[in-house]
């Protein structure tokens, strides 16, 4: 359970084994492991809009073993089907087909994500800076809302939810080889 969310009841024991069979391991790459997308998500940003996943034990998906790091996770889409890049160093490291890919309830970002407190003095430079940005010179595009789950389920089987922008994407790993 995360937040007080009992969010993985929903998965069945038989329904994520199969899955997990049925997912095949990636046979494509990009070129000199860039993202040719990367450049778009990030030219307007302040920082980086991917999710920071922090592996301390390896994970394993069929022939390919995440090793313990640091990775942004990206959700991309590759010939109709989604995919999931561990980058490390702005290079892409690994590449995890995604099972299933959901739109975001409404108001998840608002229940979940936690919410800044603020002095008087930075509450007097937020509305400074609200009012400064009114001006269209000076606006940025809004960042992706981002969120990450993982729940250990039965027989060394891991799901990670992604949650980024309005779709949240689910991946299957093991924490064992299979």
């Amino acid at each position: 359970m995360l937040l007080g969310i009992p969010a993985f009841a929903e998965y069945d024991f038989n329904e994520i084994s199969q899955t997990y069979r049925d997912l095949e391991v990636p046979t494509f790459s990009y070129v000199h492991d860039l993202d040719p997308e990367e450049y778009v998500d990030t030219q307007k940003a302040t920082w980086s809009p991917y999710s920071l996943f922090r592996l301390t034990a390896p994970l394993y998906f069929k022939t390919i073993t995440i090793q313990p790091g640091y990775y942004l996770l990206t959700p991309r889409e590759h010939e109709g089907n989604y995919y999931m890049l561990f980058k490390q160093n702005g290079k892409v490291k690994y590449i995890i087909p995604i099972y299933d890919k959901q739109i975001v309830e409404l108001d998840f970002y608002k229940n979940n994500l936690p919410v800044e407190k603020t002095t008087w003095s930075q509450r007097q430079h937020l509305r400074i800076l609200k009012f400064v940005g009114k001006f269209r010179s000076s606006q940025r595009p809004e960042m992706p809302k981002t969120f990450l789950e993982a729940e250990d389920l039965d027989d060394n089987f891991i799901v990670i939810v992604l949650y980024w922008g309005d779709y949240k994407y689910h991946m299957i790993l093991r924490s064992v080889p299979m």
